[in-house]
């Protein structure tokens, strides 16, 4: 799926309008919104839009001609704003609605009023201002976006909730929060970035038949998976897979000091479905890893000696198809040289995090052209890039600018998880604050090292480890509220794995519910 910004759906939208004219378009609109309103209220008595003066007042009235079209009977009313020139598509739409029964009267002037309109209606859509919308609304909005969050209705958003940007995500002093916003023709990139997720609910992206249009002008668009696509792309084991056909990774890991660095990534790559997973640690770390880990294999290696390290690493690849390097390795100069070393020679794709991103900041050059994943958080990627701490709004570019530079594909970590491999910059959608505790990162190493150990290319194991480390956060947050912790997230990987996805008629489910 592609998210977009303003200017790539408008260029989208115009073509084709220029092809096939907006009535097309504004009619499917309608359809994918009384979808979205069957969601909220699958009987409702009273639905109500707030419609601006363009084509997103438009689309409210062909959603309620659409709804009013599937033998729904209630109370339909629009608040409309006063309009100059209006499309076809509009016009259209308006001369459906009325036939249905729906009712037309003036935006109110005050929240007094804007509230009484709201008065016992099920769902209300903020149909304003569209993906035209700005942080700073027009004043005569106000009494309306502050009685939508006064009432009792669902918010449906149309397109994007009024007061929020549909490029940055920016929100003003006032946002409209919507409990669903259907994104038409595709989901708009503010949605999925913060603050605006947070105002704009479930985010689903409603189809009104763009197709070519879309590719065309949006292919430099962000990728992003939904539970489909990522049910796509998550490997399946085989009927007769061997348990290192299932994926045998390696996993390079803890430290006398940390050793639960290393059990949480092993346990990560094995809960992600590794056949055989092997801890390589120090000697020092082996007791409590032996302790610790029943199912994975725990080998030592010589920190003393690192050209005997080295060689000793290098030896267990032979019996593994990936590398997980870096969760509690620690800083030493000893550390440093196994790591590059070590990395610089590997002929195994692998993931690397943590410490070893430390000793590779300097020596990126020596892993240019492996098949390899770096996935620093904020602190390690202004570390690793030269450049200093991410300013608002930077993340994206500073990573485009970072890949294009070393040519090697990272993850950078975050609420909304960033992906670049030099071609296609991906954003993920399921990230959580019940992932903000010690040693979740370790667990995704571990998901990824799993993922490419199963034969996945960097890029789509990193797309997909950090899509279904969300989604394991989150089912780990549902059955304990407080105090979740990274073991959690790895216990929850198999029960949160999704079951394919329903769609309801043109809408497709982005952000979880």
């Amino acid at each position: 799926m592609l998210a977009v910004t303003a200017a790539q759906m408008r260029a989208a939208d115009a073509a084709a309008v220029a092809r096939g004219g907006d009535v097309v378009l504004m009619r499917a609109a309608g359809e994918a919104l009384a979808d979205g309103i069957a969601l909220l209220a699958a009987a409702p008595r009273k639905l109500v839009a707030f419609a601006g003066p363009g084509n997103n007042g438009g689309d409210a009235y062909a959603a309620f001609a659409a709804f009013a079209g599937r033998g729904a009977e209630c109370e339909y009313a629009v608040y409309a704003a006063p309009r100059q020139d209006p499309s076809e598509g509009r016009r259209d739409a308006e001369r459906r609605a009325r036939a249905a029964g729906v009712a037309t009267h003036p935006l109110p002037t005050n929240a007094a009023d804007a509230l009484a309109a709201l008065t016992g209606a099920d769902v209300a859509l903020d149909a304003l201002l569209g993906t035209g919308a700005r942080p700073q609304i027009p004043v005569e909005f106000v009494p309306l976006v502050d009685a939508l969050a006064a009432s009792d209705a669902r918010v449906l958003a149309v397109d994007v909730p009024t007061g929020i940007d549909a490029t940055t995500g920016a929100a003003g002093d006032r946002a409209v929060r919507a409990d669903a916003t259907v994104s038409l023709g595709a989901v708009k990139l503010g949605l999925l970035l913060e603050p605006a997720r947070s105002y704009a609910g479930v985010v689903y992206e409603g189809d009104i038949g763009l197709g070519d249009d879309l590719r065309a002008h949006a292919n430099d668009a962000v990728d992003v998976l939904d539970d489909d696509a990522f049910l796509r792309v998550l490997p399946r084991r085989h009927e007769e897979s061997d348990k290192r056909i299932s994926g045998a990774p390696l996993v390079i890991a803890g430290s006398e000091q940390f050793p639960g660095a290393g059990i949480l990534c092993a346990r990560g790559a094995a809960r992600a479905g590794a056949g055989y997973v092997t801890v390589a640690a120090p000697a020092g770390a082996a007791g409590v890893l032996r302790g610790a880990l029943v199912e994975q294999v725990v080998v030592t290696y010589d920190e003393s000696d690192p050209e005997r390290a080295v060689e000793q690493l290098l030896s267990l690849t032979q019996r593994s198809n990936a590398v997980a390097i870096g969760p509690g390795l620690g800083l030493s100069e000893n550390t440093g040289r196994i790591v590059v070393g070590f990395l610089e020679r590997l002929e195994r794709p692998f993931v690397a995090d943590a410490s070893a991103l430390f000793h590779l900041s300097k020596n990126l050059e020596r892993i240019r052209g492996k098949a390899c994943l770096l996935t620093p958080h904020a602190g390690e990627f202004a570390r690793l890039s030269g450049a200093g701490t991410i300013a608002p709004g930077e993340r994206a570019s500073r990573l485009r600018a970072f890949v294009a530079r070393t040519g090697i594909t990272t993850l950078l970590k975050g609420n909304a998880t960033l992906i670049d491999d030099g071609t296609t910059l991906a954003l993920n959608v399921t990230g959580t604050s019940a992932l903000a505790t010690a040693g979740t990162g370790d667990v995704l190493t571990g998901i990824v090292a799993t993922l490419l150990a199963q034969g996945l290319a960097p890029f789509d194991a990193a797309r997909t480890g950090a899509y279904w480390h969300g989604l394991a956060g989150r089912y780990a947050a549902k059955h304990r509220r407080v105090g979740v912790v990274a073991g959690d997230v790895y216990e929850a990987l198999g029960f949160a794995v999704p079951e394919p996805l329903v769609r309801r008629g043109r809408l497709r489910r982005l952000t979880p519910s």
